[in-house]
């Protein structure tokens, strides 16, 4: 059962890399069944005296061996991407030398190349000037920290401002919409998609009224 699920199956799957439907458990215990077959096959040749036998034997063997060596690069392979997948989380990318830091445009571009650098976005609110708290985040965009942000302040302090004043770079319909910015006065300006998104369907909705206008 198993040498014909690997052989047309599970090998073909291995070699075009999208047998990803293999858990661990799986791999390690047909890695396991490989290993004893080429063990049997070995022991076959050293205890056979028919030349041909012998010949077939090595040829099935070298057949297994090729397999394992399949398997064991698959598996090696498959490690290093989930263990990248698991430091990726919800982010694009990350630095090797330091995981919790992610590429990001920095607004100090010497050679200005809009080179990606390893770094961190720190978010800080200020109130008449003075600093309220502070927040270290992996996320290059501003408009995915403003509520993780809010919720840490929150908990620090019992409530969020009453007013909150930020830049088009955390306008998000999202941002937008959240519960806590119904309960308070928010200033955000859209940004540039969102203004173009919002005139769109101001003129798809001025096009239907017109004519509906001359329908009647």
């Amino acid at each position: 059962m198993y040498e014909q699920l690997i052989t047309e199956e599970i090998i073909p799957e291995i070699k075009r890399g999208s047998s990803d439907d293999l858990t661990q458990e799986e791999l390690n215990r047909i890695e396991m069944y490989l290993d004893d077959k080429n063990d049997a096959l070995t022991s076959e040749i050293e205890t056979s005296q028919d030349v041909e036998t012998r010949k077939t034997l090595r040829k099935q063997r070298s057949e297994v061996r090729k397999h394992k060596k399949a398997f064991k690069d698959f598996k090696e392979r498959k490690i290093k991407y989930e263990k990248q997948m698991e430091i990726y989380g919800d982010r694009k990318s990350y630095s090797k030398t330091d995981h919790d830091a992610t590429f990001m445009r920095m607004k100090e571009d010497h050679m200005r190349n809009g080179q990606l650098k390893p770094g961190y976005n720190l978010q800080i609110p200020t109130n008449n000037q003075f600093v309220l708290a502070y927040g270290v985040y992996s996320n290059p965009g501003d408009t995915r920290t403003l509520e993780p942000f809010l919720k840490s302040i929150e908990e620090l302090y019992g409530d969020i401002p009453e007013y909150i004043v930020a830049d088009a770079g955390y306008g998000s319909e999202h941002n937008y919409t959240m519960r806590k910015m119904t309960t308070t006065h928010v200033r955000i300006r859209r940004n540039y998609i969102s203004e173009v998104i919002v005139k769109e369907e101001t003129k798809l909705t001025d096009k239907k009224q017109n004519n509906t206008n001359k329908k009647e």
